[in-house]
Order: C-alpha cells, then structure tokens, then sequence
C-alpha cells in the first residue's frame, strides 16, 4: 500500500542525557522526503510520530547492540539471510531499545517479510516500510539529515531569537509579568511563573488556567518528587509544559505553559527554558535589591530600638519612606524561635545590635537554624502585613521584631485581640513551610505614644518573650504587664544591684558549683512554694519525711530562721526569683 502524506503532528520530544530537548522528524515526516517517494508503509502506522534523530544501517547479524534510541535503521536484510527466524523478534526487541522505524529494501537478499513480523509491528506500533530498488541509503542518510539538521538550526535560531527579545526586556527595566506576557504572547498560550510554595509570581491568561497550572504542577512535584525535569503533557495529554526556575544551583520555581487544546509544540519548551533562564535572572536580581532594602530598614529599625535614630519628626518622616506609620500609639512585639541555644549575657544585651544578614552564620548557627530564622521572619512579615499595613517589620538575628499600631484604649485587651490573631497566623505559616517541630515564643511590650519610647517597649517586648518562655514553655506569649514580680526584677536598672542581693541573700546557694547545693537549693524552693508544708514538699521531691526535716535543718544553719521570718522567706524568694531569670 502507498503511503499518502497526511499532517503527523508536531514532532514529539525526547529528554536526553545531558538535560537539553533533542529535535527530529517523525517518520511521518520522513515518508514524505522526496527520496522515499516510491516507499511503502507495511505496519505500524499508529507509530508514525515516532521521532527520527539519526539513521543507521543494519550490517552485522547483532545490530542490536550497536543501534540507538531515535534511529531510523535500514537494511537490505543481508545479516539475517541464513536466519530468517530472526525476524520474528526483530520488531519487539528494537522497539524495545527506542528505534523509530525500520526501512527493508526487499529482493535482493529477503523475498518477503514473515506475517508475525508484520502482525508484531501493528500491535507495537512500530513502522516498517518497503524502500524502492532503486534508491540508494547514501541518498537517504544524506537527505533525512540534512532535514533533521535544518529543522534542528531552525529551532535553535528561533530560540535564540526568543531568547535576545526576553533579555532585552529585563535590560529595559522590565520584569516578571513582562517576561510572561511575552512568552504567552509568542506561544499563545497561558504561562505561569510558580514559586517553590506554588504562589503565582507573574501570570498571563485566564485565572482558570492559572489554577489549573498551579495544581497540575503540585500534582506533578508531589507524585515524582524530583523537582527538577521538564515535562510535556499531563498524563501524555501534551496540554503543559513545566521548566524549572534554577540560579546558582538554587530552586526558584517553575514556569508553566498551559494549553487546553493541546497545541504545545516540542519547540515550544526550547523557548520556555530560555524563558526559564531570563527569569532566574529576574528573580535573582529582584531577591538582591530585596535583601539590600530589607538590611537598610532593618538597621533603620534598629537605630530607632537603640535610641540612635534622631528626634520623633526625623524618624516618623523617614519610616513614611518604608511605609512605616509611627506616628500613632504602638506596641513592641518580639518573636524568638525556641530551642535556640543561650548565649552569654553580654550576648543578651546587645541582641538587637546585629541584624539577619544575607551572608553566611552568626554565632555558630548552622545552615538549619538559619533557614528557620528566614521562615520565621517571613512567617511574620505576611501575618502582620495582613492586619496593620502601617507596622514596621524586620528580622534580626536572634528575633524578629514588630511595631504594630495599638489602636484601643486597653493594652492588654488589644494584645489579646489583633495581636493573637498575628501569632495565630504566624504560627500557622510558619509551622506549613517548615519541617520539624521548631515554635516560638512572643513577648509583647506596653502601649507608647512616640518613636522616642520604642527603646524602653523594646526592652519590655525582648524581657517578655524570655520570660514567659522561661516560665510557661516553648510557644509562650507574654505581655510585658502580665509578667508579675519579674516585671518589678526586669526595671532595676542595675543588674549588679540584684547579683549582691542574691549572693548575700542564698549566700553558697547562689552558684552552680556543685550539685548538692544546687538540689539543696531545689530543696528551698519547693518549701517555700507550698508555704512551708513539709509533707507536700517532701512528696514532690519524693523525699522520705525524715530526710526532709534533716535538710530543712542544714538550709537554717546555712540562711538563718526562714521558717520563723517571714522577711527572710520574703528575701529569699526574690533571690530565687532574680535566679530563675539568670540568662533572659
């Protein structure tokens, strides 16, 4: 039967090794090649899309180890003259190892092909065509790669093309969205720009399809979990075309083209990666004026916390410029992430003098601590963004700290209510993009009227955090007026003052030398925190009650009366108390 040339379809893909899309002809397109005008297709034809990207000719009985996927590979049928039982498996076992076609030019050495033969073709669809006599394979080999070749160079062309007008755009000032109108616009069809939380970065095309990119890319990454490989169609629908965003071995996203109708062609995704690149570039770039602004208000910020930022006019000027409201009542709130290993305490008071830098690690922290701080802060930057578009946000190094507005007349009714809502919702983004169980404490300082009082509520807002960490737990939060007789330790100014009261007060108690004074001293504290009862102390110690007795006896001889002087037991929980607040 002749061959009639109908439209193939475009030329389907094939991934090779070294990652780039690797073009062809479909045999479709071969048949049609003025060199095979007298050539027959026998079987196969369902496979006639089938990608040719390079020719072979069979000489040896065990072509099969030297052929390749893609080949269009023609024989004369001289290896298999002396074994024409060969032939039954030939079909299957060189469609198994990716050929495209196989070309038999008939007579010389073969009469005739078996009927299983061309029975095996059909059901694989793999081609077989009947060459004519009378054409050479130098004639064939030559012809069909000079097409691949063109339609290769072609391609290439085209994309370089594409390639020049996108990088022209971005040299332009353009960015995301101009990148994606024009790939829409040179594809015609939807495009997407996804990052690696699949938010829409940039879009062209209805919103439907946008949602339909997005979920078919989750789709894609949660059931192959590579991330890494472009794709062409949905279940072999040929409707989506995914690349990823990739700067500095960093994965920035995805870049999704969109279809309906299924007209995505293989050009299309050599364009789609030079789109790819360009965006990386835009994204890169959008992610280094970002960290440079984020650092500036960041120490901005921090000069205010510190006093150092010039009078209340200066400041609420400047901080308009960031779209900072500072001219209103405000509150200090402090995030800590918990677990963090303590520092000293000279550490402690100059933690707000280091801001996040965009480098490597501060303090030891590993590449895991810092990644939590950057979800931590982002978290918090989204949270509060969404209920006061006037507060101040930034990440330090050890923290993220927020003005926020604080608009009712009750402080502490107000933290319960919009700032609630902020730790609720940050804690909800924080824990959805970062694996393991790490949480955070919030402290919260009192309401001021001025920038020139954001020192003191800083101070307020970091005593906060710590101590209600320190009291209730890893996720605490705390307002700085809910803290009790730690607020009234926290606002002595002299930190030395409350070390000499407690060294004179607890006296060897007071250190952490050896472990016996230190259980003495859990000892204390558990007799005065039940009044004085010794059979509950010496339940909750799992003491014996005559062993208990004892101890009380060596902590009198130590500290004097204090289970007849209620002002010594009034000294000595205070002492116990600044001691509980050692390193916060």
């Amino acid at each position: 039967m002749s061959y009639t040339t109908a439209d193939p379809g475009p030329p389907a893909l094939r991934l090779a090794s070294t990652g780039t899309l690797t073009y062809g002809l479909s045999v479709g397109e071969v048949l049609g090649v003025s060199t095979l005008n007298g050539a027959r297709l026998i079987a196969g034809r369902s496979g006639l899309g089938r990608v040719v990207q390079r020719l072979n000719v069979m000489e040896v009985p065990d072509i099969l180890s030297w052929v390749k996927p893609n080949e269009l590979l023609l024989t004369t049928g001289y290896p298999l003259r002396n074994t024409p039982q060969s032939l039954d498996n030939l079909v299957a076992d060189l469609d198994e190892r990716g050929l495209a076609a196989l070309a038999i030019k008939l007579g010389r050495y073969l009469d005739s092909l078996p009927a299983e033969m061309i029975a095996q073709a059909d059901r694989c669809g793999f081609p077989l065509i009947l060459l004519p006599n009378d054409v050479g394979f130098d004639d064939i080999l030559n012809q069909v790669l000079t097409d691949i070749l063109n339609r290769q160079a072609a391609v290439l062309a085209r994309t370089e093309e594409v390639h020049r007008a996108l990088v022209q755009i971005v040299l332009c000032g353009g960015g995301l969205q101009e990148v994606v109108d024009e790939v829409a616009s040179l594809l015609d069809v939807a495009v997407v720009v996804l990052d690696g939380e699949q938010r829409a970065l940039a879009g062209a095309g209805p919103d439907e399809h946008v949602q339909a990119m997005r979920a078919f890319e989750a789709g894609r990454h949660a059931a192959c979990g590579c991330g890494g490989c472009g794709i062409i169609g949905a279940h072999g629908t040929g409707d989506h075309l995914v690349v990823p965003v990739m700067a500095g071995g960093f994965d920035h996203g995805r870049i999704v083209a969109f279809s309906p109708g299924g007209t995505l062609r293989g050009t299309d995704l050599g364009i789609l990666e030079r789109a790819a690149t360009v965006a990386a570039l835009v994204v890169t770039k959008q992610q280094a004026v970002a960290a440079v602004e984020s650092k500036y208000r960041a120490d901005f910020l921090r000069d205010i916390l510190a006093g150092r930022a010039g009078d209340d006019d200066r400041v609420v000027a400047h901080c308009g410029g960031f779209g900072w409201d500072l001219d209103r009542p405000m509150m200090v709130v402090v995030a800590e992430l918990d677990g963090r290993p303590r520092g000293t305490e000279t550490e402690a008071k100059n933690r707000g003098k280091a801001a996040e830098t965009d480098g490597g690690t501060r303090g030891g922290r590993g590449l895991e601590e810092r990644s939590a701080q950057e979800r931590l802060a982002a978290a918090w930057t989204t949270a509060v963004r969404r209920h006061d578009k006037g507060a101040a946000v930034a990440s330090f190094a050890h923290e993220v700290v927020a003005v926020v507005g604080a608009d009712g007349e009750d402080p502490a009714e107000w933290a319960a209510g919009p700032v609630q809502a902020m730790v609720k919702e940050a804690s909800s983004i924080f824990a959805e993009h970062l694996s393991g169980r790490r949480t955070f404490s919030t402290g919260i300082s009192r309401t001021v009227a001025s920038p020139a009082a954001l020192p003191e509520a800083y101070d307020q807002a970091v005593k906060a955090v710590r101590v209600g960490r320190q009291l209730n737990g890893a996720g605490a939060r705390a307002h700085f007026d809910q803290l009790g007789v730690y607020r009234l330790l926290s606002l002595v100014s002299d930190p030395g003052e409350l070390h000499a009261f407690v060294r004179e007060t607890l006296g060897e108690l007071a250190t952490d030398d050896e472990p016996e004074l230190v259980d003495l001293r859990r000892t204390l504290q558990v007799l005065l925190e039940t009044n004085l009862n010794v059979a509950e102390t010496a339940r909750r110690l799992h003491f014996h009650y005559n062993t208990l007795r004892y101890r009380i006896g060596k902590l009198e001889r130590m500290l004097g009366a204090f289970t007849e002087d209620a002002h010594l037991r009034l000294n000595l929980t205070l002492a116990l108390h600044v001691l509980r607040m050692r390193g916060i």
